[in-house]
């Protein structure tokens, strides 16, 4: 029933395999190690790959990965537990070479192999078959003593074990109840007095008493116009509320100063539009020519290791101490003695306290819940079985294995080099689109000026696509950006080539349709690249989202760039799966196409709470292309992983 089962170091030799009805064993196995172990995605034990479904478990100590494979539709609940004797059983007799790091192909693990897999079964198919006995026969049954008699219901008459539907209880019967003491001893008519229906209920002293100061604080207004001098009213003209008059509201007397029909129309492409243009952003001209500059954050105290893992030492002391009152030396000591521990083999039981510990530290900095469970479990299975060295701590070690962990998501898996992109499609004489997708109000529109200023100051040419046919002054935001890049770089510092273009239908229109021209006139204008901004829609709105992806697959962008706050925790894992969920199932494509980067807006409101960066890489297997720290053109940065990681694992 299994299809794989393969014995292979983390180096890449393979020390034994079993190949079932799998027809091809690599292809599995490379998709786990690349989508898993190097992606240090170790939290779950389980990977599917087309219609395997591949289990794997890590040795530490020797740097060994056990995987078994079987079909997906089928399950086998001895799996866990057969990859488990394995392991143990291969420790056991190959320890000697493992010891010496004596790495070469094994032949004689069949037989013990194939042992151990018809036990498991074995255990499983009775394990299955326990408690289960033959069907019982009608004459061994209950129903089999029952006669036809005993079944007939007769007036009058109650069934065995069953009360009758409607029982009259009789007056000492209920006397019974009444005085029946409850669980303080007293009985429960002791208290109780009988009360006349007809008899009239007078009310008692303190109940007159509350209606008289009520009465008499009503006549006297006690409590009414707070802030009055006199219990008299003010005039009418003086209680009312003056109207607010706003100014071009709209009337008939505003007509002739909000009528521009006559007045000269704005050409927000001619480029000649320098008077917009202020000092300040003269000066942007010129600073982002080339790849972009690296976030960092210098700005913020970088704690160090030691620091940290001092502090995280002498948190879990307290709590382990539960209040005792301990003396300052006590923590060095206790540090100094943690580090010399030897050949020890870390367990689950070692490194639970301090990956409890970092899991609240990367929730407080705004990681996803589930994702911050996720990288806690990855980093236990990568350390368990580890062997510690002389002078290495158990929170040093978990702290270093996490921050490796986090190297390794932010780090891109591929290579992702814009300018470059831009320059092979100019050469093959088509333009390179980009599309950009997201939540409202996450600043789709600021990032693609930015994107666009970034572009221009590198000497492309920019078609920007008004998709967004949604929201009212979605055109209107756009046009006024094209016109302020239009006058920071006229055509006629360009050789007279327009920069930049707006490609617009207004409202209402089909954003697909809209794309797909745009593309087409930038490649008819020799555009370099089309950026399309779509509407902003929840990843709950159904409607939408077919439309993105119908958009989406109608044209086939270079690049879909999914826009994101900073700012959000939790909700980043919900809209990218969302996102790309929507992609995938509107898609008629074997390989459908799914957000391919990152762009993460408005941080620079979230100090070292940089979260979500780890939780969005996370979910997507994508990277970050930019990042956004600010309101103007030139705020747009690369992202630099160290410097994320530092934020993150800073106290």
């Amino acid at each position: 029933m299994l299809d794989l089962f393969t014995i292979f170091s983390k180096g890449g030799i393979v020390l034994w395999y079993f190949q079932g009805t799998c027809g091809e064993i690599i292809a599995p196995v490379n998709a786990l190690i690349k989508s898993v172990v190097l992606q240090e995605r170790g939290g779950g034990n389980a990977f599917t790959h087309q219609s395997l479904t591949l289990k794997y478990k890590l040795d530490n100590e020797f740097e060994l990965v056990f995987v078994v494979g079987y079909q997906k539709v089928l399950q086998l609940s001895y799996v866990d537990k057969f990859i488990s004797d394995v392991h143990l059983f291969f420790r056991e007799k190959y320890k000697n070479q493992l010891e010496q790091n004596i790495l070469c192909r094994i032949t004689d693990f069949e037989d013990d192999f194939t042992n151990l897999l018809k036990k498991a079964e074995s255990s499983h198919v009775s394990h299955k078959t326990m408690g289960i006995g033959s069907m019982k026969s009608f004459g061994e049954s209950e129903k089999s003593k029952k006669s036809v008699s005993s079944m007939i219901e007769r007036p009058g008459e109650q069934r065995k074990g069953k009360p009758s539907k409607k029982e009259v209880k009789s007056p000492d019967k209920l006397k019974e109840e009444v005085m029946k003491p409850d669980w303080n001893g007293k009985e429960k008519g002791d208290d109780e007095k009988p009360v006349d229906d007809n008899k009239e209920v007078f009310p008692d002293d303190e109940e007159i008493r509350r209606n008289i100061e009520k009465m008499t604080r009503k006549k006297s207004g006690i409590g009414k116009g707070k802030g009055k001098t006199g219990g008299g009213q003010q005039p009418l003209n003086e209680r009312r509320k003056a109207p607010r008059v706003w100014e071009l509201n709209g009337s008939s007397r505003d007509a002739p100063q909000l009528d521009f029909s006559d007045a000269k129309p704005i050409n927000h492409t001619d480029g000649d539009d320098g008077d917009i243009t202020t000092p300040e952003s003269r000066t942007w001209v010129g600073r982002m020519h080339g790849d972009l500059q690296d976030i960092t954050s210098s700005d913020d105290p970088v704690v160090s290791d030691d620091e940290s893992d001092t502090e995280l030492e002498e948190k879990t002391d307290n709590r382990e101490s539960n209040g005792t009152n301990n003396k300052p030396g006590r923590f060095s000591m206790i540090s100094m003695l943690k580090g010399l521990v030897g050949q020890k083999k870390l367990k689950s039981a070692d490194v639970g306290p301090v990956l409890d510990k970092l899991r609240d530290h990367l929730i407080g900095k705004n990681v996803a819940s589930d994702i911050a469970d996720k990288l806690c479990g990855s980093v236990a299975t990568k350390l368990e079985g580890k062997v510690l060295g002389t002078f290495s701590g158990v929170t040093s070690t978990v702290r270093g294995s996490l921050e490796e962990s986090l190297l390794q998501i932010l780090s891109p898996r591929r290579r992702v080099d814009i300018l470059r992109d831009v320059l092979e499609s100019r050469r093959q004489g088509k333009p390179f689109s980009i599309a950009f997708c997201g939540v409202n109000g996450v600043g789709k529109s600021t990032n693609l000026a930015k994107i666009a200023f970034w572009l221009i100051e590198n000497n492309f040419r920019i078609l920007i696509a008004a998709c967004d046919t949604f929201r009212a002054g979605a055109v209107e935001q756009l046009r006024t950006h094209v016109r302020h890049l239009n006058a920071l770089h006229p055509a006629s510092a360009h050789q007279g080539k327009l920069m930049v273009q707006l490609y617009e239908k207004g409202y209402g229109k089909d954003a697909a349709g809209i794309a797909m021209e745009a593309i087409r006139f930038a490649g008819e204008q020799r555009m370099d690249v089309c950026l399309i901004d779509t509407a902003g829609r929840m990843q709950d709105n159904e409607p939408l989202m077919r439309a993105l992806s119908k958009l989406i697959k109608v044209n086939e962008p270079n690049m879909v760039l999914f826009v994101g706050e900073a700012l959000v925790g939790n909700e980043a894992v919900d809209q990218l799966v969302k996102f790309n969920q929507a992609l995938a199932d509107n898609s008629t494509s074997a390989d459908p196409r799914l957000i391919d980067g990152i762009v993460l807006t408005k941080f620079d409101t979230i100090d070292d709470k940089v979260g979500a960066a780890i939780s969005m890489t996370y979910t997507t297997g994508q990277p970050i292309v930019f990042v956004g720290t600010g309101q103007t053109y030139t705020d747009l940065r690369n992202l630099n992983v160290k410097s994320v990681v530092n934020s993150l694992m800073k106290a």
